[in-house]
C-alpha cells in the first residue's frame, strides 16, 4: 500500500466522529440518517465525515431511492493493521523485557 493511502486512512481515523461511524458500520450497513442519529450535527456534517471516510477507502456508499446507504470497506483497515503489526511486535518484546526485569529479585 502506498504511503499516501496510509496517510489518508490514519487521517480519516484521527477524528472521533469518524471512528464512531466506522464502529457503527462494523455492525452493518446504515443510512446517513442512521449514522447521524447519535451526533449533535446536521446530516450535511455527517455526510462530510462519510465523504472523508469514502475518500480514504474505508466506506462504500450509494443511493437506493432517496436514501444514501453506507457500508464498511474493510480492506484499508487490514492494510493499516498490517502496518501497525510491526510495532505490535516491538512493544510486545519491550513489555516482555520489562516484565522480566521487574520479576528479578532485588
Amino acid at each position: 500500500m502506498v504511503e499516501r493511502e496510509l496517510d489518508a486512512i490514519f487521517a480519516a481515523l484521527s477524528d472521533p466522529t469518524r471512528r464512531a461511524i466506522v464502529e457503527r458500520l462494523a455492525a452493518g450497513e446504515a443510512s446517513v440518517s442512521d449514522l447521524a442519529e447519535p451526533f449533535d450535527m446536521s446530516l450535511a456534517g455527517v455526510s462530510k465525515h462519510v465523504g472523508v471516510l469514502a475518500r480514504a477507502g474505508l466506506v462504500d456508499h450509494g443511493k437506493r431511492g432517496r436514501v444514501r446507504y453506507c457500508r464498511l470497506a474493510p480492506e484499508p483497515l487490514r492494510a493499516a493493521d498490517d502496518w501497525l503489526a510491526r510495532y505490535r511486535v516491538f512493544w510486545h518484546t519491550r513489555l516482555e523485557a520489562l516484565a522480566a526485569h521487574l520479576a528479578r529479585p532485588k
